[in-house]
């Protein structure tokens, strides 16, 4: 029915439903104002605003379309082919309630292929065809001399292009190209395209707003191109009229006056029902009502079963979507060539690392920082694990997400974060990997303890153990990698207290003859070497001079960055040179690395960090320079460890003997000198013991 008020609702044998309408105020909106031409006769109906021909307008509960005539392309021009023919561009509906329907064929006439792209150019749909002229009744389903596809989803655009077979090539035809509904069963199709300038297209409509709440629902359309928000309306039983119109569905007429309630039957010939009201009695009605009530509960648990598989449907299209924002496609082009990569990157779904974080629970964060939040978890195989969540949306900066997988992948050493594999089918990217136990470096020396004290012994293991990490990624990897972002914080600690080195979001690779990185200045202040700052040309000694940092805060246990030194020396850096300078090193060390380190291995532990902390990038060490240093340095300190304990033993030998020497078993008290103290013990006790 049309708007209350508008007298003319047909325009030849085509009824014009509201939201259309002819003349003012019929219609919902320019978009749905139909003309009625009256130059032709029967007169046509033309949607305005498109200025396309309507063949009719479908309003059933489930389908909202307008079947329209659509032009037939082709580079043909009088019989003649034109070779210089642009490609033929379809009308925009970007910024109207109207999509190019999914059930529309995609028709290519000739022999060519033809091809169907969106306004960013990205190929949606596309058939070829080859040439036989001497058959003229296949249908385009055979392929021969013309083709047909249909379309995946529906579109606000669409431009079409052709190109010659190879049979073609040499001796062009006319082609001819366009989307038509329903064209798969048409045989014949060369012929009729020949001699027609039009095909039927269906247009479907969408009501981006809420009309009546008693008769509409939302329905919105999702495509990959965006969602279109749309409501879907319908009378219920037994109501007629037009639910697109306030209080525009009333009780039939035959229903209206019924006590015992309305009945319907269908009418194959009318395709409507015919309602009539109820002479059963009061128990009869009852009993319908009961079963009405059963057909009513098996529809609501046949919609909730098509509703899980919808959805269903639609999270699987969500999460396809997902992957492809999250550089699924760029992390497959990454490690696509290297096959150990590939292996050793599992790609997890979202369900799997849900359940492993118990939703991503806030009582498994394990810690918070600038690119994402980690969670504790555990997989099904009972493998505990670490989840980075990324907070990056900004698709511009996926690079370093992408980059963090790809770098790991390539990685094989003991004192590197392992990584398991990530999830990009969620809305921000997920890393899995290895669960490293003890925290942090910074945590271990910045909040130490009493229980677990840091000794220099274990001080210089862990600067052995990330000097030969970075010494690897520098110098025994196929490719060199540049961490870019080394730091105390990025080194994590096992049950063992073993370093591993982690976050390699910002890390390059680069090839064997390239000296630098140019890139835009990323780091943490504190640690960013000065050269790179003012050139933006990052080096091997960038990382050098980083990881000179954190030699310096192993031995003061001090923090990069303190605004309780003087502004000169805000630097833990510039406060270590310039007390290095001033002989007053041992002023601002740690208090037990005075006490268990000998000074000749401070010193030397020292001046190395001074080497690596210099200004001058080409006169800092290696960082394989670095590791044989740290590494002799811990070697003479295990040395002293072990004369001192020989000395000690030695001592207690001699102790031991003298009291078993002794005529009596009264306590002897036995002492050791060392170059540095005094051991006296009660031997006796001792002597129990080791018996």
């Amino acid at each position: 029915m049309a708007k209350p008020g508008c007298e003319q609702d047909h325009c030849g044998d085509i009824l014009i439903p509201y939201p259309f309408g002819m003349g003012k105020s019929c219609y919902k909106d320019e978009w749905f104002s139909i003309s009625c031409s009256h130059s032709f006769d029967p007169p046509k109906p033309i949607l305005s605003k498109l200025n396309l021909e309507v063949l009719s307008i479908e309003m059933d509960r489930f389908q909202k379309s307008v079947m329209v005539n659509s032009p037939i392309y082709s580079n043909c021009e009088n019989g003649e082919v034109e070779v210089t023919s642009s490609p033929w561009q379809s009308r925009d509906l970007w910024g109207s309630p109207f999509l190019y329907s999914l059930h529309n064929d995609l028709v290519g006439v000739g022999c060519h292929n033809v091809l169907l792209r969106d306004r960013n150019e990205e190929i949606m749909a596309g058939c070829a065809s080859t040439c036989d002229k001497s058959i003229t009744t296949k249908g385009c389903l055979y392929g021969i001399n013309c083709c047909l596809t249909r379309l995946q989803e529906d579109l606000d655009f669409y431009s079409l292009s052709t190109t010659a077979s190879s049979s073609e090539r040499g001796d062009p035809d006319c082609t001819y190209a366009f989307l038509a509904y329903n064209y798969n069963n048409v045989s014949n199709v060369t012929t009729i395209v020949r001699d027609a300038k039009y095909a039927p297209l269906l247009i479907s409509w969408l009501i981006p707003e809420q009309v009546d709440p008693q008769n509409c629902v939302d329905d919105t359309v999702y495509t990959s191109r965006g969602n279109y928000p749309n409501y879907r309306c319908a009378c219920n039983w037994a109501e007629e009229g037009n639910p697109y119109l306030a209080h525009g569905c009333q009780v039939v007429r035959e229903c209206a006056n019924c006590r015992w309630g309305c009945d319907g039957r269908y009418n194959s010939s009318t395709y409507k029902y015919d309602f009539y009201c109820s002479t059963k009695n009061k128990s009869k009605a009852l009993i319908l009502g009961c079963s009405i009530s059963g057909g009513l509960l098996l529809l609501l648990i046949f919609s909730f079963g098509l509703y899980k598989v919808v959805r269903k449907q639609l999270d699987i299209r969500v999460k396809k979507r997902f992957f492809k924002r999250n550089g699924g496609l760029l992390l497959q082009q990454q490690i696509s060539s290297d096959k150990i990569a590939f292996e050793k990157t599992k790609i997890f779904t979202s369900d799997e690392l849900e359940k492993a974080t118990d939703n991503f629970n806030k009582n498994r964060i394990l810690g918070q920082g600038g690119q994402g939040t980690v969670y504790k978890g555990m997989l099904n195989d009972g493998r505990i694990v670490a989840v980075k969540k990324s907070k990056i949306v900004d698709e511009n900066q996926l690079e370093h997400f992408i980059n963090e997988i790809v770098i790991l992948s390539q990685i094989n050493h003991r004192n590197v974060v392992g990584i398991l594999g990530c999830c990009l089918e969620t809305e921000v990217p997920l890393l899995v990997y290895e669960f490293i136990s003890n925290g942090t470096l910074f945590q271990l020396i910045h909040d130490q303890n009493s229980e677990f004290p840091l000794s220099w012994e274990m001080r210089l293991r862990i600067a052995l153990e990330v000097s030969g990490a970075l010494s690897y990624l520098h110098s025994a990897c196929s490719i060199p990698i540049y961490h870019r972002d080394i730091k105390s914080t990025n080194i994590l600690l096992d049950d063992k207290y073993k370093a591993k080195v982690s976050d390699f979001g910002t890390s390059r690779s680069i090839s064997i003859d390239q000296t630098h990185l140019t890139t835009i200045v990323q780091g943490t202040f504190g640690y960013l070497d000065p050269e790179y700052f003012q050139s933006s040309q990052f080096t091997e000694k960038s990382d050098v001079y980083s990881f000179g940092v954190v030699l310096v805060e192993l031995l003061t246990g001090q923090k990069p960055i303190s605004s309780t030194r003087s502004p000169e020396e805000k630097s833990l850096a510039t406060h270590f040179i310039l007390s290095l300078q001033e002989s007053r090193l041992f002023d601002i060390l740690d208090a037990r690395v005075v006490k268990e380190g000998r000074k000749e291995d401070i010193m030397t532990f020292a001046k190395l960090a001074g080497r690596c902390l210099n200004l001058n990038g080409r006169k800092r060490p290696t960082m394989k320079e670095v590791t044989t240093e740290i590494d002799n340095i811990r070697v003479s300190a295990l040395h002293l460890n072990v004369d001192q304990n020989f000395q000690e033993n030695a001592c207690v030998v001699t102790e031991i003997t003298e009291f078993l020497d002794m005529d009596d078993t009264s306590t002897s008290r036995g002492s050791c000198l060392d170059d540095t103290k005094e051991s006296s013990f009660d031997v006796q006790p001792l002597l129990f013991n080791t018996l």
